[in-house]
């Protein structure tokens, strides 16, 4: 019934045209570039449908910037960062709940950090792993302690994904669990609070920040090639550009791509608490004022929800469906 429905609203928006998406889609795009309706149904109508492809044909045209993969924070639940000092495990948990009144529950928030605890201890290999196996402080699984749950509050839960982390890591919570951030450093100098605040520095600009990559050498070829073609693409629809000679053309285009390592990965971005800084200069401060060595190995940020699709309710449709 809703893709009969979606297809009709787009059929009626559309001038009854068939096509490979509908009006949710056209909105879609336009909430993920900030470009105007009329370019993102001609986007998607040149790209059959293809969201990736329309942002990429709207980019190319000057009218977008470069958007993440992520879609907007739907679902409700709660992220996690928990790190065991004592045996050096760091863990980052999300687990997903219907709404953000269970997602504050003592008895959620409580089940939760056992399963934290449960992923230090057992190393599990994956979520399915994890659910077969004992919650931390029980004898029973995680699964039927979810279970449980899940019966006395009355609201669907679910583990959606975790990491998990051996050596010296650095943690941050934002917004009660919205996002969570989780910092791998290899240093001599873990228990050096000067050393800890910076670390929670860095997760905070990971947080704050949202950087796809470590650093330069950690970019895909790949995706810097993919880069080069939407910048080069830009260039040729630029009046003041287009008729430039190629080597002035890959000039621009190069010192673009530096643009976009500073905005993208973590080490090249401005430090947001002192922009006299990048996050590597920071880092090499610190690690010079306490005499230690200090490398930043990796991070993983999760922000709650991100890429589900929240439950909408449809009142009348309820209503119509229990009429038959």
């Amino acid at each position: 019934m809703p893709v009969c429905k979606a297809r009709a609203f787009s059929q009626k928006m559309f001038g009854g045209i068939k096509m490979a998406f509908t009006a949710q889609d056209v909105k879609a795009l336009r909430e993920k570039t900030g470009v105007g309706m009329m370019a993102c149904k001609s986007a998607l109508t040149e790209a059959n449908g293809d969201m990736d492809k329309a942002i990429d044909i709207l980019r190319e045209k000057g009218l977008a910037a470069a958007t993440k993969k992520a879609s907007r924070i739907a679902a409700e639940g709660v992220v996690l960062a928990y790190n065991d000092e004592e045996k050096k495990v760091g863990v980052l948990v999300e687990v997903n709940s219907e709404t953000d009144f269970v997602a504050k529950n003592d008895e959620f928030k409580a089940l939760v950090l056992d399963i934290a605890k449960t992923i230090v201890e057992v190393n599990p290999a994956d979520v399915e792993a994890l659910l077969e196996s004992k919650l931390h402080g029980t004898d029973r699984t995680v699964q039927e302690n979810l279970q449980d749950k899940i019966l006395s509050i009355g609201e669907n839960m679910k583990v959606r994904r975790f990491v998990r982390v051996e050596g010296t890591v650095a943690t941050y919570i934002h917004g009660g669990g919205s996002v969570g951030v989780m910092v791998q450093f290899d240093t001599d100098a873990a228990d050096n609070d000067a050393f800890k605040a910076m670390g929670k520095d860095v997760a905070m600009q990971v947080a704050a920040m949202s950087p796809e990559y470590l650093d330069e050498a950690s970019v895909p070829a790949e995706v810097i090639e993919h880069e080069k073609g939407i910048l080069t693409a830009q260039l040729a629809e630029d009046e003041k550009n287009k008729n430039k000679p190629a080597a002035v053309i890959e000039k621009i285009v190069m010192g673009r791509i530096g643009k976009f390592y500073k905005e993208n990965c973590l080490m090249d971005q401005q430090f947001v608490k002192d922009g006299d800084y990048t996050v590597a200069k920071y880092v090499e401060k610190v690690a010079k004022e306490i005499g230690a060595d200090i490398k930043v190995l990796g991070f993983t940020r999760y922000a709650k929800g991100e890429g589900l699709q929240k439950r909408e309710d449809n009142f009348a449709e309820e209503v119509a469906s229990m009429m038959g």
